[in-house]
């Protein structure tokens, strides 16, 4: 039965979670079934990142415009 990853506490530990299990799993010392269960972590966190990129980025974009606006009101 596979474990699931709990959700990170931030972006930067997601990102220290996959690259440990990319570490673990590039050493290919991995039982099967443990590889498939880090394989399975790792596309979450991988989701984990792209969503937390994907807030930033609209953030971002959302500041960027207010930016724009006021310097057309100028």
């Amino acid at each position: 039965m596979a474990k699931s990853a709990k959700t990170p506490r931030n972006f930067e530990a997601a990102i220290a979670q996959l690259e440990e299990i990319v570490a673990a799993m590039e050493s290919r010392e991995l039982p099967l079934e443990e590889a498939l269960d880090h394989y399975q972590n790792g596309i979450g966190l991988l989701r984990y990142c792209q969503d937390t990129l994907s807030r930033a980025e609209t953030r971002i974009e959302a500041l960027e415009a207010d930016t724009d606006e006021g310097d057309a009101e100028s």
